[in-house]
């Protein structure tokens, strides 16, 4: 159907909380009735004029002329015609026919007949039972091009220099031709700034060279209508080259004079135009006097010799002056520009549709310099012609109707006319009675990309005018969105389509006749978008690359993926592969470079992205770079839910090691904002993924990518998602109940984190009933906390507890049962019937019967023993000592008690223990523990040694540990070397704390045992080494033979002499070995004061070396090397000779190391045989 002919106006709607039913009352003047099929058949329709001739209408005389009139309306109209004002038979002339169901007049001029005979001002009527449209007057000429005047063209000649205009005057034809300079074999003749064709077709010379002497300067008339061109006889120029003309100043060729005037019609293009000759050629400049040319409709022409201004308006009158300007001078030239304005439309009359009894009105306002005049018709007859009717009011531009009656329907003609042109305009007024129609077809299904307008259609017609209302959903409930556009041709706007715009749509038309409605469908698809876009790349050439290309689109839709480039299609080539997310190019070559395309197409909407591929030539292959990845990016949150929520991104570069997996982190901006938690883990070739989410949580995502290499940094946050508020969903845990006094119930539990709250307003319900009692539960609700106390509980009774979480929605589910006890009490009473059973010496096992469980008051924890040593057996001193406590576990009824004193008396008790102490005492229990082996002695000391006797002083052991028997001495002799003699065994009565040995050997070492014994064995020993005493004159000498022995002074005489003999023994050394290597003794002889020598130039000798660590020689004393090695020397050996048989080498500063292994071959040097030296070192050895 064709769309309704009026702009829609637009009107903004904003929905707030409330529910708002959009209301469309659409307050447009007048609606064009729709030639729908459903209307045809009982809708009526004044004739509308839809397509006429041009005005002015010239016709080719070699075809037939056609004069369109074509109009509609209900009953379809009939046409007639008149020519030159008078009625226009069309029957009596043969010529002439009417194209049928049509006014469109067709004349026969190429069998007979001429199209001259023809013209004349034709004007098409239109009429049925509802009036009469008129078209415009068309002038009809037929189109003339006629042929030059014969004339006769002298040659012309000129000195060069000259100015020179080449008239062209063509004949007038119809339309006026189109002007141009060519030559006998139709070249165009170059035009510049010297030489140029100026409006009126003329061609302009400022100034003449010899180069523009022809014979053949020929001018042309085309005429487009008849396709026809027509030549002037060819001019002959001859430019004499002799002396130039004299330089001179611009004066203007076209136009005369300083001034002209120029008048032009508003909205035609104002052509100005300034020729200039002199020597040199003149330049052409242009300003508008008090203004600026326009910017965006000036343009200059002809080397600036015309200045055009399109689409000209009023504003655009004024001076315009043009200058031309050579080094002589300038000139001057105002054109004075007025512009005129044939009438143009500011509203023209709109056709009406009213119903019985309504009012409208029909306005025709027009303007133009002159103001046009406003003339109505009506029917095509005149208004003031026309019969009269009681409901039309005329004033001046405006016809009221009020109170209009159906028989009154017209159409009515608007002339608004100046000297310059005429507009006439057709506009009906259809008074109709019809309930409201929906033209838009029922069910149609509108897809819409989301964040894109949608458009949902509503064409409708009715009269009175219905109005519109629109709803979403089956059931008709309102629509609650924040902002719609309502156009007045009934479509809803949906400025951005959401996901949940999705739905059904109704629109309801309504007038007081009647209500029609109508459904449409509404679909909003995901956008198609290339998450992974083709990159720039720079190959070599012969070398392979790979452009990426992932598309990401709507389930629904199925996407065609398209590659192109330079924006065209692909090579033909088998180089060119494109699989589904790739184009791969093999074999590069310099043209293959440019830009590729990945464009993706699916039915409603498209998208692309571009690379750029540059080829260079080979170069060494790089190593590649491995490194982490770069991180993900444009993160998005589709599919939001209550409890769920898609994300999507796009992973960065991998830097040349796969990336094996992506993890998914959030933040709570609401509870913990800044603290960052692992959400999910996906693979590597995933870049989307499902989360599950919580209530009541401002969520942020950021994505991390993983490879081979490490993890990189994370991606930007993506948007925040506050998630609905729930109930919660888990109760605290660690729920326990506790007493803390006798009387009271210390509920305690962990409570849930913001996280867990699930809404806001987060309390906490807690119950509590003794467990074997009949008691309702008692509850109390508590703010956010860990802790309730329940106090005048009965004590250490069992309770059952529940602690369960509310918010402001709602409670979470019904908690777990768990149960605690009152607060505890000290027990009531001792555990009875104490037995001790002793084990041995140290260790004694403990009985005891347990206590009754209602007596502990609490929980259980074990028996606790205190225990302590009262007195010894031996002594009978009843003294206390510090008690010892050890705790059995549980429920107990016996235990050890180890490390046990010995031959000692000892007494306990047992008390029960519970979590809030220690019951009263078991009547205390005493027991005996039997003798033990006593400890060492505690010393032993050897006094008064003699010649052959040795006395032995010591201490009783300090534990003895039951009643000593007798002590036991054991000793041996030991000689020089350590070794041991036959062993002496001795008892020794238990009273004696002296003993002396006799009968020794004299000067000789002793070593002792000795131990206590008790009835049980015996204890642990003590060791002791002396020695007896010599005779006095052995016992001098070797006192003075130690004196001597280990005098400073004896010492440092026998270093001295060591020395001596050292030095000795290397200075014979010297002087035996003397050589040409190392020659000391000449050296010496030669220089009285030590200097550095440095190494031998001439005679390839070294100079003798220092041991310091600056690598500096040695001073000419020094007897050897510092490794303390001696060399072997000869007279001409050099270093090198000693690699066999000496394990030698050269250190860092070039002094040689080694040790002599054994002896060198016997060589002859300068007669003298060389025997090898000893080692100063080796003789030091034998020496010491």
């Amino acid at each position: 159907m064709p769309p309704l002919k009026i702009m829609p106006k637009k009107k903004h709607l904003s929905a707030g909380r409330v529910p708002l039913i959009l209301f469309l009352c659409q307050m447009i003047g007048a609606l064009d009735v729709p030639l729908d099929p459903k209307l045809l058949d009982d809708l009526v329709q004044p004739p509308t004029i839809t397509q006429q001739s041009p005005k002015d209408y010239i016709v080719d005389p070699r075809e037939n002329i056609v004069i369109q009139c074509e109009a509609k309306g209900k009953p379809p109209p009939s046409f007639s015609w008149t020519r030159n004002g008078t009625h226009f038979d069309i029957d009596k002339d043969p010529l002439v026919t009417m194209k049928p169901g049509s006014g469109t007049l067709v004349i026969n001029i190429i069998t007979e007949g001429k199209a001259e005979t023809y013209e004349g001002v034709y004007q098409c009527t239109a009429r049925n039972e509802r009036g009469a449209a008129v078209s415009n007057n068309i002038v009809v000429r037929p189109s003339r091009s006629p042929l030059w005047t014969k004339e006769r063209l002298e040659p012309i000649t000129l000195r060069n220099g000259q100015s020179l205009v080449l008239p062209c005057r063509p004949p007038i034809g119809l339309p006026p031709a189109i002007i141009f300079w060519m030559d006998n074999s139709f070249q165009r003749l170059p035009q510049s700034e010297r030489v140029s064709q100026g409006l009126n077709g003329d061609l302009y010379f400022s100034n003449v060279l010899p180069e523009d002497t022809r014979e053949d300067y020929i001018c042309y008339a085309r005429f487009n209508h008849t396709q026809t061109i027509q030549q002037k006889q060819p001019i002959s120029l001859k430019v004499i080259s002799a002396k130039p003309s004299k330089e001179r100043p611009p004066t203007f060729l076209t136009p005369e004079g300083n001034e002209s005037l120029k008048e032009e019609l508003r909205g035609n293009v104002l052509s100005l135009e300034c020729i200039a000759e002199g020597l040199p050629t003149p330049i052409i400049y242009w300003i508008k006097e008090d203004g600026t040319l326009p910017v965006n409709r000036t343009f200059y022409r002809n080397f600036k010799k015309t200045l055009q201004i399109t689409q000209v308006t009023e504003a655009d009158s004024g001076n315009y002056q043009c200058i031309a300007k050579n080094p002589l001078g300038a000139v001057h030239h105002t054109i004075a520009v007025t512009v005129k304005a044939a009438p143009y439309w500011i509203a023209a009359p709109q056709n009406l549709v009213l119903s019985p009894g309504e009012n409208g009105t029909l306005i025709c306002r027009a303007n133009g310099n002159p103001k046009p005049r406003i003339a109505w018709l009506t029917n095509g007859v005149p208004i003031e012609i026309a019969p009269e009717d009681p409901s039309r009011k005329i004033d001046g531009d405006t016809i009221i109707f009020s109170n209009v009656q159906e028989r009154l329907s017209a159409v009515y003609q608007c002339n608004a006319s100046n000297e310059y042109g005429y507009l006439l305009a057709n506009a009906f007024v259809n008074v109709l009675a019809e309930p409201p129609r929906i033209l838009t077809s029922a069910n149609i299904l509108y897809q819409v990309i989301a964040n894109r307008p949608a458009f949902l259609d509503c064409a409708f017609f009715g009269s009175p005018l219905p109005t519109i209302e629109w709803f979403k959903g089956t059931k008709g409930s309102a629509l609650h969105e924040d902002i719609y556009v309502l156009h007045d041709n009934g479509t809803l706007e949906i400025p951005v389509a959401q996901k949940d715009s999705t739905g059904t749509y109704t629109c309801v038309a309504r007038n007081k006749l009647g209500m029609a409605k109508n459904e449409v469908h509404l679909e909003i698809k995901d956008p198609t978008k290339i998450i992974k876009q083709p990159e720039h790349a720079v190959v070599q050439r012969g070398s392979k690359v790979s452009f990426e290309c992932k598309v990401k689109h709507d389930h629904t839709l199925i996407p065609t993926i398209v590659w192109l480039k330079d924006h065209g299609e692909l090579p033909n080539e088998e180089r060119f592969s494109v699989d589904k997310d790739h184009l791969v190019v093999t074999d590069v070559s310099d043209d293959d470079g440019g830009t590729y395309t990945c464009a993706a197409n699916t039915t409603l909407d498209r998208v692309s992205a571009s690379a750029v591929l540059r080829v260079v030539a080979p170069t060494p292959t790089p190593a590649p770079i491995y490194d982490v990845p770069n991180p993900p990016f444009d993160l998005e949150l589709t599919n939001q839910l209550d409890k769920s929520v898609q994300l999507t991104w796009t992973p960065g570069d991998d830097n040349n090691s796969p990336i094996t997996k992506f993890i998914i982190e959030y933040e709570d901006a609401m509870h913990e904002a800044g603290v960052w938690h692992h959400q999910a883990e996906v693979s590597g070739t995933q870049t989307t993924a499902q989360l599950k989410l919580s209530p009541y949580v401002n969520y942020s995502f950021r994505v991390m990518a993983e490879n081979n290499i490490g993890r990189s940094v994370p991606s930007e946050a993506s948007e925040q998602y506050l998630t609905k508020a729930a109930e919660p969903d888990q109760n605290p845990t660690a729920v326990e109940g506790l007493g803390t006094e006798p009387d009271n119930l210390v509920i305690t539990w962990k409570p849930l984190n913001g996280f867990e709250s699930n809404g806001p307003g987060l309390q906490y319900k807690v119950s509590w009933r003794q467990k074997d009692g009949d008691d309702e539960w008692t509850s109390v609700v508590v703010a956010n906390v860990s802790k309730y106390i329940v106090s005048g509980t009965p004590t250490f009774v069992p309770y059952l507890i529940k602690v369960q979480a509310l918010n402001d929605v709602g409670f979470a589910p019904e908690p777990a049962v768990v149960m605690g006890h009152s607060g505890e009490d000290l027990p009531m009473v001792a555990p009875g019937n104490v037995r001790v059973n002793v084990v041995n010496s140290t260790l004694a096992e403990v009985h005891w019967d347990p206590v009754p469980l209602k007596s502990v008051r609490g929980h259980l924890q074990g028996y606790r023993i205190y225990y302590w040593k009262v007195q010894s057996s031996s002594k009978r001193n009843r003294r206390h000592i510090e008690k010892k406590i050890l705790t059995f576990q549980g429920s107990k009824t016996h235990g050890m008690l180890p490390g046990l004193q010995p031959y000692s008396h000892y007494f306990l008790n047992v008390r029960v223990v519970n979590g809030k102490g220690e019951g009263p005492a078991s009547s205390d229990r005493g027991f005996h523990t039997p003798e033990g082996v006593p400890s060492a002695p505690s010393s032993l000391k050897i006094v008064n040694p003699t010649l052959d006797s040795l006395t032995l002083e010591w201490d009783p052991p300090s534990h003895p540990n039951g009643v000593l028997t007798e002590y036991t001495l054991k000793y041996q002799p030991i000689n020089s070397t350590h070794e041991l003699g036959p062993l002496v065994d001795l008892k020794i009565p238990a009273n004696k704390t002296r003993w002396t040995l006799k009968n020794l050997n004299f000067s000789t070492r002793y070593k002792f045992y000795f131990y206590a014994q008790t009835s049980v064995g015996s204890g642990s020993q003590i060791t002791e080494e002396a020695i007896t005493t010599v005779d006095e004159g052995k016992m001098a000498m070797a006192s003075r033979q130690v004196d001597i022995a280990t005098q400073g002074w004896f010492i440092g005489l026998m270093c001295a002499v060591a020395l001596l003999i050292l030095i000795l023994l290397i200075v014979c050394f010297v002087r035996r070995n003397k050589g040409g290597k190392y020659p000391v003794k000449e050296k010496e002889d030669a220089h009285a004061d030590p200097e550095i020598q440095p190494m031998k130039e001439d005679d390839g000798t070294f100079g003798e070396y220092s041991d310091a660590e600056d690598h500096k020689p040695l001073k000419k004393g020094s007897r050897t090397p510092s490794d303390r090695t001696v060399k072997k020397e000869d007279s001409d050996d050099s270093l090198v000779d000693y690699g066999e048989g000496v394990n030698g080498q050269f250190n860092e500063d070039g002094s040689f190391i080694g040790q002599y292994s054994g002896k060198k071959e016997k060589e002859p040097a300068e007669g003298n045989e060389s025997s090898e030296a000893p080692s100063p070192v080796n003789a030091m050895n034998s020496f010491v």
